[in-house]
């Protein structure tokens, strides 16, 4: 006995069916839809009219020879041309792939770095390999492994060396430390600075629990020299800032300092050394790109020529 055949799936709203409808949005007949989708009259009609007869409801007004959409037609139209615009991006985007220096970067860092050492690598970059797309997020250091180890972004910037899971670290060279004071302050005559210099000057700190707060208070302390603790920041941008404004003198990293310096503010080399260094952390599984070794390049070079 051969058994029943089974029952047929109810005909559904499918994407040709859209795309006449917005053929005749364009074009106002079914003459011009025709010929925009490079097939008949008829056919166009046809389409038309089971369109409305799977939605329940008329979406045109027929009146000599064209077509005038009703109400609904117009509300529709409103989400059609939004799924368009998406479409027409994703097709853009695909084309884009394919053709050189039209790939985009995706990049993580420390809001600190996307001020000091992003700049001028990317400048690089671009002086070497010509025009690059590149998106820059900021974030603060657990989240930031956190996003790494998610696989979001083509290359993160941390100032921690552990690799987050899924991910590989490369370092960039390492610096010391430096000291930033204001442009007329006494010690601004001085070419190196010593921990004796320090001593009872009003010193800008960074947040307690910052690791490099720290290594700066630890050698204070083991020389013995006391400063004036009135001032602290989380950022070493927040720390210059202030110095700039002559509330105090202070250490932080070099790649900051050198942004940071001008016309208020001088950059001194310290006597001790208290190291630097950043480093980058690389996805294992997003796809290779040619752009990301670029960038690791340009990076490493501005690292290099910090000072």
């Amino acid at each position: 006995m051969t058994p029943p055949a089974p029952p047929a799936l109810p005909e559904r709203i499918g994407h040709r069916h859209i795309e006449v409808f917005r053929a005749l949005m364009l074009t106002g007949s079914a003459t011009g839809a025709a010929q925009l989708l490079c097939t008949s009259q008829p056919t166009i009609s046809r389409e038309l009219a089971r369109l409305e007869q799977l939605l329940g409801y008329a979406l045109f007004e027929r009146a000599q020879g064209r077509l005038r959409p009703q109400a609904r037609a117009l509300r529709l139209w409103e989400e059609v041309q939004r799924s368009w615009q998406g479409l027409d991006r994703v097709v853009e985007h695909a084309m884009a792939l394919g053709q050189p220096h039209q790939s985009s970067l995706s990049v993580l860092c420390l809001p600190a770095l996307s001020h000091a050492l992003l700049p001028g690598a990317l400048a690089r970059l671009h002086a070497a390999h010509g025009p690059v797309a590149v998106s820059v997020a900021t974030q603060e250091g657990p989240l930031l492994q956190e996003w790494m180890a998610a696989q979001r972004f083509d290359l993160g910037l941390t100032e921690l060396g552990e690799a987050p899971p899924g991910t590989r670290v490369l370092s960039l060279p390492a610096m010391d430390e430096v000291a930033v004071l204001p442009a007329r302050h006494p010690l601004a005559a001085r070419p190196v600075l010593g921990v004796q210099d320090f001593a009872g000057q009003p010193f800008i700190s960074l947040a307690r629990d910052d690791p490099y707060r720290l290594q700066i208070d630890a050698v204070f302390a083991a020389a013995g020299v006391e400063r004036q603790l009135r001032l602290e920041t989380h950022s070493a941008v927040a720390v210059c800032a202030l110095v700039q404004r002559g509330l105090g003198v202070a250490i932080v990293n070099p790649l900051t300092a050198r942004a940071c310096a001008g016309a208020d503010m001088v950059v001194r080399p310290l006597e001790f050394a208290i190291a630097f260094q950043v480093h980058m952390l690389l996805p294992l599984h997003r796809p290779a790109a040619p752009e990301v070794d670029w960038l690791v390049q340009a990076l490493t070079q501005e690292a290099q020529h910090a000072f």
